[in-house]
């Protein structure tokens, strides 16, 4: 039986690799896996890129830069916050919420496949488990 880390690298490949297919294939052919550090944690009214940064915990840097290429590819725009004029928010514009409903369905779809492979029941079980698994990192 491989280890932990082999089969969470298994897991996410594959389902990095349904994700990013289907969501090309819905008109986002231009995301690609490292996009997610932003897509995937950012609110629908926007989010600071340091709360991005924390959330997906990526290096302050590499957020700056991923929202760097989700801007020049439409995805997001910089705003001022409203709670503090010196600070930008980071907000999905149409096409990244667009990108936001069509992600959560494909994933949905993914989790409803997996879970017909291994049962309703062993799946919410493994759901449970892996997250109090992962919450240490």
């Amino acid at each position: 039986m491989p280890d932990v880390g082999v089969l969470s690298a298994h897991l996410l490949s594959g389902f990095q690799k349904e994700l990013f297919t289907r969501l090309a294939e819905a008109g986002h052919e231009h995301l690609r896996p490292r996009h997610g550090a932003v897509m995937a944690y950012i609110a629908q009214d926007g989010t600071r890129a340091s709360e991005l940064s924390e959330r997906s915990g990526q290096h302050k840097q590499v957020v700056g830069t991923l929202i760097d290429e989700l801007e020049r590819l439409g995805y997001v725009a910089r705003r001022p916050d409203p709670a503090d004029r010196r600070a930008k928010l980071v907000v999905p514009t149409e096409r990244g919420l667009d990108q936001m409903v069509q992600a959560r369905r494909i994933i949905s779809e993914i989790e409803a496949g997996l879970a017909e492979r291994v049962g309703q029941e062993r799946f919410a079980e493994f759901k449970k488990v892996f997250a109090e698994v992962s919450r240490g990192y």
